[in-house]
């Protein structure tokens, strides 16, 4: 077996990237505080071809040597928008049609492997602050809330191991549909 150098990839030129179809979701970052994860969720949103990212808060944002780091300049391809507060993004994700989802632990949450969203459903996903989550006030708002099922004892994962994982899958069940 020889590992693939960059040239076999075949991948799209940024400017191909910026005109190519994505897959209906939108993904929030509610107080996200590490730009290292904003970095690596820009990385995985340019892999799964995600429409935009919403930086919210205290969310770091481009031009950001930490972001650049981890992003590998996936921060100049998918498309971002500053937002003071994450309620602002919901309502202007709403009004254009968007479903609300929080990914978070809460009561009457729906498992990852449960939730299969509607064809060409557009999805916002939010992805709270490292300690906190997401605010409660953001949740109270929200249409749905999933909630990756854990096994061990920890009671929670990393926001950009947490982000690969919904964003992964999402991207599977609406390309198959």
């Amino acid at each position: 077996m020889r590992k693939k150098e960059n040239e076999d990839l075949e991948r799209l030129t940024v400017d191909d990237f910026k005109v190519v179809d994505k897959i209906p979701i939108v993904v929030i970052l509610d107080q996200v505080r590490s730009s290292n994860n904003v970095g690596s969720i820009f990385r995985t949103s340019d892999a799964l071809l995600i429409t935009k990212i919403c930086l919210c808060g205290i969310t770091a944002r481009p031009p950001d040597k930490e972001i650049h780091k981890t992003a590998l300049g996936a921060e100049n391809t998918v498309a971002w928008e500053y937002y003071l507060n994450t309620e602002e993004a919901i309502l202007q994700l709403r009004n254009q049609g968007y479903s609300i989802l929080a990914i978070e632990q809460v009561e009457g949450s729906i498992s990852l492997n449960d939730y299969f969203p509607h064809p060409n459903q557009k999805l916002a996903l939010i992805f709270g602050n490292e300690v906190k989550g997401v605010q409660q006030e953001v949740v109270n708002i929200c249409d749905q809330t999933i909630e990756i099922p854990q096994f061990g004892t920890k009671h929670s994962l990393n926001i950009a191991v947490t982000a690969g994982i919904v964003l992964w899958d999402l991207f599977n069940k609406l390309k198959r549909t």
